[in-house]
């Protein structure tokens, strides 16, 4: 479930800003997954997770952490802030073991401790009826907590201690006059935590330990140091925890932060702000070109290349072509026509003239250089489809192509092969003018014949009846003339229909040829190029969802 269907709503019924962000932090991580490093996406998707977590949680409630090291008095900081004497001190506690958390009213608390794993133990709840503090110092709603020792030689408490600085809406880190430059908290803490500097208060306690004169200079120089650490106006302020000094400036700004109800969608904007500039730096922002219709034309020519659809093509021409004029032709230019050697025989063709048949015999087997510009043609569109994308995309875009195009040739002969191009069935015209011809011819043979008929009649005397006359002309010459003129101009007649014939055939296998051969393109090609396409852009979008 998205953080925009579970984290509460603003005013109106629209999603929260942090809920946005989160969601647009847990739609990149989606997105991302196995392909952007998974240290990367798994850490991401811990933050989406707690900061989930924390938007469903109490908002009445706001979580301050004491962190801080040996001997900087945060126990005593505890103690003072809670004015009860909770916190082990000294020689009794010389370093905190496990976290100690106290609640001010109101109730609920106990919801959000569980969800830190503080033991009830560890619990401890302070009622506002026995707070006495003026109003802008009151801390109700505030969840306190006094953290294990940053530099505890203990592993368990330092691992404690760092599993519940991610918890806080609000880090207040205590330095002691002794400590304050200790380049440790500075550099493992401190400075990671530069993008936080809204949710971070350092305080400097045991501040009675420094002469007066000298305690603005070293609270200058505190804020020198922070501010050279990456975290800029960020409040500093100096206490002394066993006196009381400047406790009630810390209390001012936990109220304010408490009144303010900011710091718990403050952090967690920064924490989700964090984990998407690591994966936008991995995964890149940038908004890609796509697949341009100029790139699109040039795979799929290079794929009818490789495919010898022109060599499909040009056999259906010809055979077309000449299938016409067998049909068509005069009689006696059919029959000079047989005694030369077909140049389809050599073709094999099988007598239905099928694309399987055609493909079979025409198409040799794919070149090496085709193959090579199909994969150069399909490298090409993946390249210039992503450019602009980070390593991890270009590479699951490039595998994506490649894995597609070490088969597309197999692919490329099945879509030849299915293709049904309509090759064998005659054109009515055809039959149309193979029976005139036969007339014509029929009309031919029967007129030289009646002359021949004639001609043998006067010679032997045998007193054979003249024949008609049609204008002039006997009947027998008019239909042996009449047959061999209409036979000629019907076969040359034919002859250039034939050839058009032959054109229109081939000119509309070629378009179903390349039809096809563009459906395997965008099958295995377009589609699965364009599939990474899309997670990018979904990966894009979150982020910078997640960054606004």
């Amino acid at each position: 479930m998205s953080a925009l269907e579970t984290v509460p709503r603003a005013v109106g019924g629209a999603p929260s800003d942090i809920a946005v962000r989160i969601d647009g932090l847990a739609a990149a991580v989606e997105a991302g997954r196995g392909r952007i490093d998974a240290e990367l996406i798994d850490t991401a998707q811990l933050v989406v997770d707690r900061a989930t977590e924390r938007m469903l949680l109490s908002s009445e409630h706001t979580i301050a952490a004491l962190a801080g090291a040996t001997g900087s008095g945060k126990s005593s900081l505890f103690n003072s802030l809670t004015d009860l004497d909770i916190a082990g001190v000294g020689v009794r506690r010389p370093t905190t073991s496990w976290a100690l958390a106290c609640a001010w009213g109101p109730g609920g608390a106990e919801e959000i401790l569980s969800w830190m794993g503080i033991p009830p133990r560890h619990q401890v709840s302070r009622m506002s009826m026995l707070d006495q503090s003026s109003d802008d110092t009151k801390l109700e709603g505030l969840i306190l907590l006094d953290l294990p020792d940053h530099d505890s030689t203990e592993m368990a408490h330092h691992l404690e201690m760092e599993r519940l600085v991610q918890y806080a809406d609000l880090l207040i880190w205590v330095l002691d006059p002794q400590k304050y430059a200790d380049a440790a908290v500075h550099e493992r803490y401190i400075r990671p935590m530069a993008s936080h500097a809204e949710v971070t208060v350092v305080v400097l306690n045991q501040l009675d330990r420094i002469p007066y004169e000298q305690r603005e200079t070293a609270l200058n120089d505190v804020r020198r140091i922070i501010t050279e650490g990456g975290l800029d106006n960020v409040t500093v302020l100096g206490v002394s925890a066993t006196r009381g000094d400047g406790v009630d400036d810390l209390k001012r700004v936990l109220s304010q932060r408490i009144n303010d109800k900011k710091s718990a969608s403050s952090r967690l904007g920064a924490d989700v702000a964090d984990a998407a500039r690591l994966l936008a730096e991995a995964s890149g922002t940038a908004k890609v070109p796509g697949i341009a219709p100029a790139d699109r034309e040039a795979l799929d020519k290079a794929l009818v290349d490789c495919a010898g659809v022109p060599i499909v093509v040009q056999a259906i021409r010809r055979s077309t072509q000449r299938r016409a004029r067998m049909k068509t032709g005069w009689p006696v230019v059919r029959w000079l026509a047989r005694l030369r050697k077909d140049p389809l025989k050599d073709l094999n063709l099988e007598r239905d003239l099928s694309v399987a048949s055609l493909a079979r015999s025409t198409i040799p087997e794919a070149t090496p250089i085709q193959k090579a510009n199909a994969e150069v043609a399909v490298r090409d569109l993946a390249e210039k489809a992503s450019v602009g994308v980070g390593k991890p995309w270009a590479t699951a875009i490039r595998s994506a192509s490649a894995s597609q195009a070490a088969d597309i040739t197999e692919a490329l002969d099945e879509a030849i092969i299915g293709t049904d191009l309509d090759v064998a069935r005659p054109a009515l015209w055809w039959y149309l003018v193979n029976v005139l011809q036969w007339i014509f011819f029929r009309a031919l043979i029967g007129g030289l014949g009646w002359l021949a008929a004639l001609g043998v009649s006067d010679l032997f005397s045998l007193g054979m009846p003249s024949a008609p006359e049609v204008g002039g002309l006997g009947l027998p010459a008019l239909l042996a003339i009449g047959g061999a003129v209409l036979g000629i101009a019907f076969s040359f007649l034919s002859r250039l229909a034939a050839r058009s014939s032959g054109s229109r055939k081939a000119k509309r296998a070629d378009a179903a040829l390349r039809a096809a051969i563009s459906e395997v393109a965008q099958r295995e090609v377009i589609v699965p190029i364009q599939a990474e396409l899309d997670r990018y852009d979904a990966c894009r979008k979150g982020l910078a969802a997640a960054l606004r």
